[in-house]
Formats: C-alpha cells, sequence, structure tokens
C-alpha cells in the first residue's frame, strides 16, 4: 500500500503581511504593473481610450478658447471668434484618428496649420501635430517621415512671410527639433515594442516546441510499454496454447503427459505474471509514485543468459528448435535484450502461424565490437507477414533501427517453405 503523506498546510497570511509586502514593493514593479494594466484596458477599449485621449485635448483646446489664453502669443488678437473656435477643433478633434488613420488626420490638419499660421492666431494646439508625427513613426514606415517633415514645417515660412515676425531659421530650427524628438521617440518605443514581440514569439514557439517534445517523449514511452507489454504477453500466450492444446490431445491417451502440460502452463502463467508485474512496477516508479517500488523484487530485462529457458518453454509447448552459436558474445545489456526480443517474437510467430508439424531454427553469429547476426527460420507454411497489423514486426523493427541495424522477415525462397527473420546489428560506435 502507498504510504501517504501529509503535509502541514502554510499559516493563512494576516493583511498586515500583505500590506507589508505592499508597502516592499518597488516604485519601478509598481508603475510596470501599472502600465499593464493600462494597455491591456487599451487592447481591449481601444475606441474608448481614443474619445478619453481626444475629449482631454478637445477641452484644453477649448479653455485656451474660452479664457483668451491664445492671445499671449497671437500675433493677430482681432480675429473672428468662430475663425478661432474653429481652428482650435481643427487641431484636436483629428486625434480620434491617431492611430488608425494618422497620415489622415495629419493631412487634415495640413489646412488649419496654414490657416493658423496665415491669420496670425498662433494657437498652442498647433502643436497637437507632433502627437501625429509620433504615431507615424510609431506605426508607418520610416520613410513617411520625409514628406510629413515639409508638411508639418512649412506653416513656420507662412508666418514668416506673412508677418515677418522673428527669424524664420530659428523658427524653422525649433520645429525641426521638435519633429525629430517626436519622431526619435516614436521610433524608440516601436523598436521596444518589435523586441519585446520578437521575444513573446520566441517564447511561445520555445513552448510549443518543448509541448511537442514532450509528446513525441510520451509517444515514445508508449510505443516501448507496447513493444513491452506485446513480447510478454504474446509469447507466453502462445506458449500457454501451444501446451493447452498439446494437453488436450495428450488427456485421453496420455494422462501423464496432460499433467505435464497443465504444470508447464501453471509454470509459464506464472513467470509472465512476474514479468508483467515487474513491468508495472518498473512504470510506476518512472511516474514518481510514492513508495510505489519500496521493497519490491523487479526482474532485471532478459539477456542472452536467458535464450536457453526460452526455447526450453517453446520446446514444450510442440515446438522443435535448434540453435546454432558462432563467436563470442559480448554485447551491451541493450543489445542482448533486442536479440533476445527478436528471437522470442520470431519464434511466438512461428508457434502461431507455422502450424502442426512445423520445425525452426537459429543461428547467431557474434562478431566484434558488439555487431551480431541472427537468423531464425523455420518450415511452417510461410505466406504473408503474420503480424502485419499488430505490434510484433514494427516493434522487432523499431528495436533493430535504435542500434542502425538491418531487419528482414518475409517467407523463404523457394522450393523451401516457412518464414526467415533475418537480424544484424552492427559494431557499435564508440561514444
Amino acid at each position: 500500500m502507498t504510504p501517504t503523506v501529509f503535509r502541514a498546510a502554510a499559516p493563512p497570511r494576516t493583511m498586515d503581511a500583505v500590506t507589508d509586502d505592499r508597502a516592499a514593493e518597488p516604485l519601478t514593479e509598481y508603475v510596470h504593473r501599472v502600465s499593464r494594466r493600462a494597455r491591456a484596458f487599451d487592447r481591449r477599449h481601444p475606441l474608448l481610450w481614443d474619445l478619453h485621449f481626444t475629449g482631454f485635448w478637445v477641452t484644453a483646446a477649448l479653455v485656451d478658447y474660452y479664457g483668451g489664453g491664445w492671445r499671449t502669443l497671437a500675433l493677430v488678437v482681432d480675429l473672428p471668434a468662430w475663425l478661432v473656435l474653429s481652428l482650435s477643433l481643427g487641431f484636436s478633434v483629428p486625434l480620434l484618428w491617431r492611430r488608425s488613420h494618422p497620415r489622415a488626420a495629419l493631412l487634415a490638419m495640413a489646412p488649419v496649420a496654414l490657416v493658423n499660421a496665415w491669420t496670425g492666431a498662433v494657437l498652442q494646439a498647433a502643436l497637437l501635430q507632433l502627437v501625429l508625427v509620433y504615431h507615424i513613426a510609431l506605426r508607418l514606415p520610416l520613410r513617411a517621415l520625409w514628406w510629413v517633415t515639409p508638411l508639418v514645417t512649412a506653416p513656420v515660412f507662412v508666418t514668416a512671410f506673412r508677418h515677418g515676425e522673428g527669424h524664420w531659421s530659428q523658427q524653422a530650427g525649433s520645429q525641426l527639433t521638435s519633429i525629430g524628438v517626436a519622431a526619435l521617440i516614436g521610433v524608440t518605443v516601436r523598436t521596444r515594442r518589435d523586441y519585446t514581440a520578437a521575444l513573446e514569439d520566441r517564447a511561445r514557439r520555445l513552448e510549443t516546441e518543448r509541448d511537442q517534445q514532450a509528446q513525441l517523449a510520451a509517444a515514445a514511452e508508449r510505443a516501448r510499454i507496447a513493444r513491452e507489454m506485446h513480447d510478454i504477453i504474446g509469447h507466453h500466450l502462445s506458449v500457454i496454447t501451444g501446451l493447452a492444446d498439446g494437453g488436450q490431445y495428450a488427456a485421453a491417451k496420455s494422462p501423464e503427459r496432460a499433467a505435464q502440460a497443465l504444470h508447464a502452463i501453471g509454470t509459464t502463467s506464472r513467470q509472465a505474471l512476474g514479468e508483467l508485474r515487474g513491468l508495472l512496477d518498473v512504470l510506476r516508479e518512472e511516474d514518481g509514485a510514492a513508495g510505489g517500488t519500496e521493497g519490491a523484487e523487479l526482474s532485471p530485462q532478459p539477456t542472452l543468459t536467458d535464450l536457453d529457458r526460452l526455447l526450453d518453454g517453446v520446446r514444450a509447448a510442440g515446438l522443435p528448435v535448434s540453435a546454432t552459436v558462432h563467436g563470442t558474445p559480448a554485447l551491451a545489456p541493450g543489445r542482448q535484450l533486442t536479440v533476445y526480443r527478436v528471437v522470442q517474437e520470431a519464434l511466438t510467430n512461428t508457434l502461431k502461424h507455422a502450424g502442426p508439424d512445423a520445425t525452426a531454427r537459429i543461428a547467431l553469429a557474434y562478431g566484434d565490437k558488439g555487431s551480431v547476426t541472427v537468423t531464425v527460420t523455420d518450415t511452417g507454411t510461410g505466406g504473408p507477414p503474420p503480424d502485419s497489423a499488430g505490434r510484433g514486426l514494427p516493434g522487432m523493427r523499431e528495436r533493430t533501427a535504435l542500434y542502425g541495424g538491418t531487419l528482414e522477415a518475409g517467407p523463404r525462397p523457394h522450393p523451401d517453405r516457412g518464414w526467415r527473420v533475418h537480424l544484424h546489428l552492427p559494431e557499435e560506435t564508440p561514444q
């Protein structure tokens, strides 16, 4: 039984602790948090944000108009009220489209700016053109600034030509500096935004790749489990089936042989159950189950030394098997398991599909540096792949591919009858 682990619950946090955490929060983090909330609100309600922004500057322009503050800088102070009001609205209302259509909004302001300069009103609301310059630098290609600069600078020359106030070069230099600062701020924000978007995209791609790797690892693990389950259960069930058929035939004539078959069935069943339990215990251990394998006796994976026991079980099931070995085995445990499972699967298919009176022969040839060649033949009926829709042949090929080997499985060439499985694992590559 898996022991239950109890963990002490963390004490609840008091209001004083929460207040202390907030008081200890750096100012920069607080500013960033407020900025993130503002940007999130802007993304959810862009029109509402634009209306608030535009409404603020419309209000400021109207306050300047009704309060008469515009006369402090005006070159002509006796202008009609309707003209000043129209100019104030002409500079502020187009801000509503500063993000969606900044170029059109600046073009709409251009005639207002020229009238402002020609009449001598010189409203401070004309500086709102710099907001549109910022958004053009932020959202449009940088080449758009080439026509924005003369468009915004033109009113300076109109004022100098019309009213002759101040030195036009100084005014043009000041205007160009303002345009440059607005454009520089827009480019800086745009660069930071693109950099942040690139980082977020990279993080998303890395997260996707991580999920894909996890899915591939899970699929590979499922395939490994399926191979092991197929090799353990499929082989032992085939042996049990052969023993049961033999015991049925012998029951009437030789009760002693029937009893031997039943004993062999019980032994094989217990062996299959033990191997299956060991596999499940290993899987439980890999999943990290607490106490899942404490005290469990886990059997090691079969090796080449277990081939004799495998052949004895197959012979007991009624399939005569002979084996020849050339060379000295010097294989890594993984390669030994591959050879064992391929031989096991080949003999299992022979038990299931070769028919009565079939025999099998195994030839193992060990080479240098871990190379090995295995050939399993039988004298059965041959025919199409016996397990093409199952896990048998695909499992053998997957095991072989792990070590860069080759596997051939098919009917023996005429006039021979039966089936042939040929495995070759090349020399081990030094790590």
